[in-house]
């Protein structure tokens, strides 16, 4: 099969359903010959060298994605199977069953990177669990949350793995742009949050100004030069003059196609896309200005760019092809579009969010100060037990120095911190069982006994301390 028309099939068929996965697989097949002469030495490292490095794709488990793909990649039966292969295939699972038929040592490293992701997971709970509690961790059941591996066999890479890998990664990719656009929602009404309860902590002059400013900066971010709607023949126009540098008179959708296909792989992919819209975006923010939020510029891009998918991508596999492209020019919203909303027209949350968010933060407020307070207590407890310590060994201390001054005034010489004398006087022999204390051991003696010389028989005797 030619490889143009393996591109064309391989793209517009298994995307529908695997967006990033088959993305990846589809890259590695393009820069790699079909027919692999394998007596050749110098035949692998052409694969390796010809990859091409992909975006990340934000998943928690892209780096496991992206290896599991390079391995599959990697044998000739399953790469000649997913050239064959079509939408249902991939949805029933058939494909994932052809993995039973690859090379031993394919399956090898397969086994291999699974088992290291079953350990980075099991570090990852128990790091967060750790936090929390003291108690022992059932691993087993935490991974039942990660949905794109089969924890109930944490040693061998199955069929089922690869359906569950593929499974998850199309549907997380689904919802990725609506958690960021979550995300982007909480980062609003906390900013408005903390706005609110600043302008609490001010008097009555000093909060009017503050309003006064607030609306000042809303009403200088929201003065600039129209936004051409994203997609559109003017927007594209303003990219072709400005960016590239042409005459706006010679715009050509082909000709502006090719020159934004970075990579030549002759298609336009999300970041291709969203590069198209830098022009736009600078009209409406610049980060020397207060009043402009970068982060609401970015979120500006996605919706630009999900706005365009949305009127160009046919087949919802998230790629534009030249074709696709080529129709959209010739719809009517592309030469008259409808106007552009910037987020600043928009109402990006209700009161009744912003009351429900503030009611859950001040929830986890009061949470935080309780586990605060109980921390306090437990510190002034740990204090306190602390000092009593301290003085019982200042008491202890000062029992030892009156029983060693005692014994100093009596003429007893010293003794070490484990009791026995510091010296033995020439000859003497220590007292007890001589079995279980030869000469020269340094047994401590029974307590309350020290061998005392008598200075008239030059015998040794034992006298007992009262």
């Amino acid at each position: 099969m030619h490889r143009s028309q393996l591109k064309k099939r391989w793209r517009t068929g298994l995307l529908q359903q695997c967006a990033l996965l088959l993305t990846y697989l589809v890259i590695t097949l393009e820069a790699v010959p079909i027919d692999v002469d394998k007596t050749k030495v110098q035949g692998e490292e052409q694969v390796e060298s010809a990859k091409i490095d992909n975006p990340d794709t934000g998943l928690y488990y892209d780096a496991y994605l992206r290896q599991v793909i390079d391995v599959l990649e990697t044998d000739k039966h399953f790469r000649e199977k997913l050239q064959t292969a079509d939408i249902e295939e991939i949805k029933s699972g058939k494909l994932s069953k052809e993995l039973d038929l690859v090379s031993h040592h394919v399956r090898t490293k397969l086994d291999e990177l699974k088992r290291q992701e079953v350990a980075r997971l099991r570090m990852l709970i128990k790091a967060k669990m750790d936090s929390f509690q003291d108690s022992g961790i059932d691993h087993q059941s935490l991974l039942k949350q990660f949905e794109h591996l089969n924890h109930q066999n944490p040693h061998t890479f199955e069929a089922k793995d690869l359906d569950m890998l593929i499974r998850t990664a199309t549907s997380d990719l689904e919802n990725y742009d609506k958690a960021r656009h979550d995300e982007f929602k909480r980062y609003e009404m906390m900013k408005e949050h903390e706005r609110r309860e600043y302008l609490k902590t001010l008097d009555e002059e000093k909060r009017h100004q503050e309003e006064s400013k607030y609306e000042e900066m809303k009403k200088k971010h929201g003065e600039h030069p129209k936004v051409n709607h994203p997609g559109s023949k003017d927007q594209l126009k303003e990219v072709w003059e400005e960016a590239d540098g042409l005459d706006p008179n010679d715009f050509d959708p082909k000709t502006f196609f090719k020159l934004h296909d970075v990579n030549n792989d002759g298609f336009l992919d999300e970041q291709e896309l969203e590069a198209l819209f830098t022009k736009e975006l600078e009209k409406v923010y610049d980060p020397k200005n207060e009043e402009d939020d970068m982060v609401e510029m970015e979120e500006e891009r996605l919706r630009m760019r999900e706005h365009v998918m949305s009127e160009v991508d046919i087949n919802k596999d998230r790629l534009v092809t030249l074709d696709e492209f080529l129709r959209a020019t010739e719809k009517r919203e592309f030469l008259e579009p409808d106007s552009w909303e910037t987020l600043d027209q928009q109402q990006l949350f209700t009161e009744e969010e912003l009351k429900e968010f503030e009611s859950h933060i001040f929830q986890q407020e009061d949470e935080l100060q309780k586990k605060a307070k109980e921390l306090q207590r437990q510190k002034e407890e740990l204090e306190r037990q602390q000092d009593q310590l301290q003085a019982q060994r200042q008491e202890l201390q000062q029992a030892v120095q009156q029983m060693e001054l005692k014994k100093l005034q009596q003429g007893i010489p010293p003794s070490s911190p484990n009791g026995e004398l510091k010296f033995q006087p020439h000859g003497a022999q220590p007292v007890g069982n001589t079995q279980n204390n030869p000469e020269g051991s340094r047994q401590p003696l029974p307590p309350g006994t020290i061998p005392v010389q008598e200075a008239a028989a030059g015998s040794d005797h034992v006298q007992t301390l009262t």
